[in-house]
């Protein structure tokens, strides 16, 4: 129920957003030669690193719209990483994208963002106990998981042309705390259940979000 009802939020929020574009594209033509010296000053794309949870260390971009007084800055953000533990490895890409709200006009400062994600994991479990009549074997196999969130997050970016940025959130999502699944094994086959492996931030609600970045803007 949470997560539909965020997701309804989340298109409203868009559909408001484009609205507004096209509300604004045409006092935005009448002022910039105003405004035209003023809008030069603005940084519009931003390039970086992110290093925190749950992408670990990843690539981001962003570019600062030209309208509504620069304040809305889609992004994107995408990072993959390799976790092994013992007799269980864990691979998973992240990617998220979304609009932020810089509450200054020159795309840096404090922002508040919306957006989607999608964490695609494989846990390869390397030891597991198969047993049938006719005796016992060890086997390993792939599981895919697949998570989508809705996440909502808080950040500061530094002003310049190589800056800095901090960023909090959490992303909400039906979260399962275990997998089912058949797997076989020199002719045996047999259910399994485990616990979700441990990927950073990843709790039964949803994703805690929290990363350092830096980047050059340009």
């Amino acid at each position: 129920m949470k997560s539909n009802f965020i997701n309804k939020l989340i298109l409203r929020y868009i559909t408001l957003f484009f609205f507004s574009i096209s509300l604004s594209a045409q006092s935005y033509i009448k002022e910039q030669s105003i405004n035209n010296s003023d809008s030069l000053k603005v940084k519009r794309i931003s390039i970086g690193i992110k290093l925190g949870i749950p992408n670990i260390a990843g690539g981001s971009s962003e570019i600062v719209l030209p309208i509504l007084n620069n304040h809305f800055t889609p992004y994107i953000d995408y990072s993959s990483s390799n976790l092994p533990s013992g007799d269980i490895e864990t691979k998973f890409s992240f990617i998220e994208y979304g609009v932020k709200y810089y509450f200054n006009k020159k795309g840096y400062g404090l922002f508040t963002s919306i957006g989607q994600s999608k964490l695609e994991a494989n846990f390869i479990f390397k030891e597991l106990f198969f047993s049938d009549n006719n005796g016992s074997t060890l086997g390993s196999i792939k599981i895919p998981l697949r998570l989508n969130t809705t996440n909502l997050k808080l950040g500061i970016k530094t002003e310049g042309s190589f800056f800095f940025r901090f960023e909090i959130g959490y992303g909400f999502g039906d979260i399962p705390f275990e997998l089912k699944f058949k797997a076989k094994a020199n002719g045996i086959s047999e259910s399994f259940t485990e616990d979700i492996p441990s990927i950073p931030g990843l709790g039964l609600n949803g994703i805690l979000l929290a990363n350092f970045g830096f980047g050059l803007a340009f």
